[in-house]
């Protein structure tokens, strides 16, 4: 069963083209990122779907128009999102509480998103990350069937963002639906069922993570620093390049990285670091759009960092 079925959706301010045309369904129990750079649109399209503004195209929630389902039936975290600062952790999970008839328990929320130690902090009090953890458990107080969080994890910490992931996924598991935005690459990757890439108000791509990294990622790579010379690229079985010191081997499997490392010493050839590098979401997006997305940016024509995971040493 669809709980979300999107067609055609479009939204303008002005001359600004907010949404171009977006198509898409998320499944009951799935869980859809929708990946892009701040102004790409993924705000504007949350609220379309949650009817909390006005679009051209076809919106249906649970088969029916956005405005007409039960409000319990929708848990939504907006990007921007202000709550009364003068209330407890606890306090603020119990107000919203009341806006329904059978709320859960405020403290087992808080619980869930490691929150329990500073239930009794004001809310202005709290840290980014704790105020946006204690929004987090707002949005589940009526129980949803379908969840919807705007960049739910922007501003947590590793550990909280971890947590946060794990309680998204046991969600989703007991059957909620959770349609999330982001522009953290390895949260989509991590969390996603499906992923949607928009950019400039348009839906890109749309698939499994494994999918799209399989179609439009690239390839692997392995760098080697060390002083080579021309010999050791017709040494390698694989396509390798040398250039400035550092050679580029193309399409090896971290577990044929040992045969390389042999191949260089059988040659007398040694090496000071390598690094392995596995195509992800981010290298999808710059190979769809050319632009990379850095801390919620687009950068046009970037070219992806290295990873920083590396070892060194003579060839053994």
């Amino acid at each position: 069963m669809d709980v979300i079925v999107a067609e055609e959706v479009s939204r303008r301010y002005g001359e600004t083209v907010a949404l171009d045309g977006v198509s898409m369904s998320v499944g009951e129990g799935e869980v859809f990122a929708l990946i892009g750079p701040n102004g790409a649109g993924k705000t504007t399209l949350v609220r379309a779907l949650t009817g909390t503004t006005d679009s051209d195209g076809s919106v249906r929630l649970f088969g029916s128009e956005p405005r007409r389902v039960e409000r319990e039936r929708i848990g939504l975290l907006p990007q921007n999102f202000s709550p009364p600062e003068r209330l407890t952790a606890r306090e603020l999970v119990s107000f919203y509480g009341g806006l329904y008839d059978n709320p859960l328990s405020a403290d087992e929320l808080l619980a869930e998103v490691g929150m329990e130690e500073s239930a009794d902090t004001y809310y202005e009090n709290l840290s980014g990350g704790q105020q946006r953890r204690t929004c987090v458990a707002t949005t589940l107080v009526n129980d949803p069937d379908l969840l919807v969080l705007d960049e739910p994890t922007t501003g947590i910490d590793p550990a909280g963002r971890r947590r946060l992931w794990q309680l998204i996924e046991n969600l989703a598991d007991s059957g909620t639906t959770v349609f999330i935005t982001t522009h953290y690459m390895e949260e989509a990757q991590q969390l996603a069922d499906r992923v949607g890439l928009l950019a400039d108000g348009e839906l890109v791509a749309l698939d499994t993570p494994s999918a799209l990294i399989d179609e439009y990622g690239g390839e692997s790579l392995l760098y080697i620093d060390g002083t080579f010379d021309s010999a050791v690229v017709e040494a390698l079985s694989y396509d390798a390049t040398l250039e400035d010191g550092r050679l580029t081997v193309r399409n090896v499997s971290p577990e044929a990285i040992g045969t390389v490392t042999q191949t260089l010493e059988s040659h007398a050839h040694s090496y000071d670091s390598l690094t392995w590098r596995q195509p992800d979401l981010e290298d999808v997006y710059l190979a769809l759009t050319g632009q990379a997305v850095v801390g919620g940016e687009a950068l046009a024509d970037a070219v992806p960092a290295d990873p920083l995971v590396s070892t060194g040493g003579e060839a053994q």
